[in-house]
């Protein structure tokens, strides 16, 4: 039960003309820009701009603060600093996320520091990379210590400690963008200031983490990591031109999959076009989360997610370990889950795997007949072995003519009839078509897995590449966490 505070959305005047990046009429006003989903809300009037010295250089720094009207300075107050894209602001980063409604239900105070020049954040030079590993950061600084953005980040901790009651075992970090590649570099350089930290349409570039033979360039502690992360990001669905991200993606949840301690396969959860996995770590645990259908930014609900899924439930104890308790919303798979690979003869069934006779095939359905001699391609579906089938759904199988006819007699009192090269399936003695026929391959009666489960069990099919997901809720699988449920099964299959 999340009911705390009211959260109270306010209309706003769309301002449906604008092609700006960061419409400065928005500031103070109740306009309104909606682009491809990256929603703003009205400027709340509770943010507050400042534009102070905090740093010993004696430069003023500008950042926003929210504080909500429930604030107690009696109470110990969880902390988040978020940090907003290039070329954008801190109040920009307030009003398209939606921190500061999650700071009225949850009494927390939300930060959103401006980088120093440019609108930009400074990157330290091994950290100055972007997604095609050019360096964004101009002049940057060799180390950390010499690094005024990172000094600052610290500094106006340092000053929101002194100004309200902050709970210092409670202090979070988000970005979006050069913001998420910000708050990975204050991850990883000064992970013992933090209980967790998130990035936004940002997976940390591999060759800041690893140099050229595979090692880690920078120890970190062990820290919660959430990494949200829109399928297309600026790219677009050819998986070559998402290589890099794809690495990228691969190479930020292994550095702090390594430091996290978490060993063990992920929890699957696909709710609608959010794609989640969930890995339990011997020091703290780690979120994957990928927006399908979604391009560079982040979703309005970006924050609230975050917090329920993660820092909700994390705190940094006196001894510098981290506590985990349940977050708002607990870190579960789907209860009922099935992931399938092409190729692969195990999948993931509610997140464990299971073995399947013979690998999943990509079967093509052939139009040919009055066509000169040619063919087309009428559709392409995933089969399995049916004794698969009857694994997964506790049927039992009947099998004759070699393996070649077989019967399932499902627990609802249904019984299937299937035979190589039919496309006729028989349910309760009557005649069903199918998406394709029934083959045979590697020894074994192939069936379409997608049509068993839409037509006859009611469930959802989702595919993506060489991936399908089955589940009893509408799900919809994401490019990436496709691609990381091959490499699970890969890890799995080369035991």
């Amino acid at each position: 039960m999340i009911m705390k505070g009211k959260i109270e959305l306010l209309p706003g005047t769309p301002d449906d003309n604008n092609r700006d990046y960061l419409p400065e009429a928005i500031k103070d006003s109740d306009l309104v820009v909606n682009e491809n989903g990256n929603n703003s809300h009205p400027y709340p009037a509770r943010l507050v701009e400042y534009n102070e010295v905090i740093m010993p250089d004696g430069e003023p720094d500008v950042w926003c603060e929210y504080v909500p009207a429930t604030y107690d300075p009696s109470k110990k107050t969880p902390l988040v600093v978020s940090f907003h894209g290039g070329m954008m602001t801190g109040w920009g980063q307030c009003i398209y996320t939606s921190w500061s409604h999650v700071a009225d239900r949850e009494g927390i105070i939300i930060v959103y520091p401006n980088g120093h020049s440019r609108r930009s954040w400074t990157m330290v030079k091994d950290s100055a990379f972007g997604p095609g590993g050019q360096m964004i950061s101009k002049n940057a600084p060799a180390t950390i210590e010499e690094n005024r953005d990172a000094n600052f980040a610290l500094a106006l901790i340092e000053h929101m400690k002194k100004k309200y009651n902050i709970d210092e075992g409670r202090i979070y970090i988000q970005g979006m963008s050069m913001g998420g590649m910000m708050s990975s570099q204050m991850a990883r350089y000064h992970s013992g200031v933090f209980a967790g930290y998130s990035d936004a349409g940002a997976p940390t570039n591999s060759m800041i983490l690893y140099d050229s033979e595979g090692r880690i360039k920078q120890v970190s502690d062990p820290l919660p990591y959430m990494m949200c992360m829109p399928e297309l990001n600026g790219w677009d669905k050819d998986p070559d031109k998402c290589f890099d991200q794809r690495k990228d993606v691969r190479a930020a949840l292994r550095y702090w999959a390594t430091y996290n301690g978490c060993k063990s396969l992920p929890e699957i959860k696909i709710i609608g076009e959010d794609n989640f996995m969930f890995f339990r770590g011997e020091n703290c645990d780690m979120v994957f989360r990928e927006i399908k259908n979604r391009d560079h930014g982040q979703t309005l609900d970006d924050a609230e997610i975050v917090w329920n899924y993660l820092f909700s439930g994390t705190r940094r104890n006196l001894d510098g370990s981290i506590a985990q308790t349940e977050p708002n919303i607990p870190r579960t798979g789907d209860e009922f889950g099935i992931a399938i690979v092409l190729g692969k003869k195990n999948a993931l069934v509610n997140s464990k795997p299971v073995e399947m006779a013979a690998p999943a095939i990509l079967h093509q359905k052939l139009k040919y007949h009055g066509l000169d001699g040619g063919e087309v391609v009428r559709g392409e579906y995933f089969c399995v072995p049916v004794s698969f089938v009857a694994k997964v759904f506790g049927a039992e199988c009947t099998v004759w003519n070699g393996g070649k006819s077989a019967e399932l007699h499902l627990k609802d009192g249904r019984t299937l009839q299937f035979a190589l090269g039919s496309i006729g399936c028989v349910v309760n003695n009557v005649i069903h078509s199918m998406d394709c026929e029934a083959i045979w391959r590697n020894e074994q009666l192939y069936i379409p897995f997608e049509w068993i489960c839409r037509r006859l069990l009611n469930l959802t099919a989702s595919r993506c590449n060489d991936a399908l997901y089955v589940t009893d809720h509408y799900a919809e699988l994401g490019m990436h966490t496709a691609m990381l449920m091959g490499d699970i099964l890969n890890i799995i299959e080369s035991k």
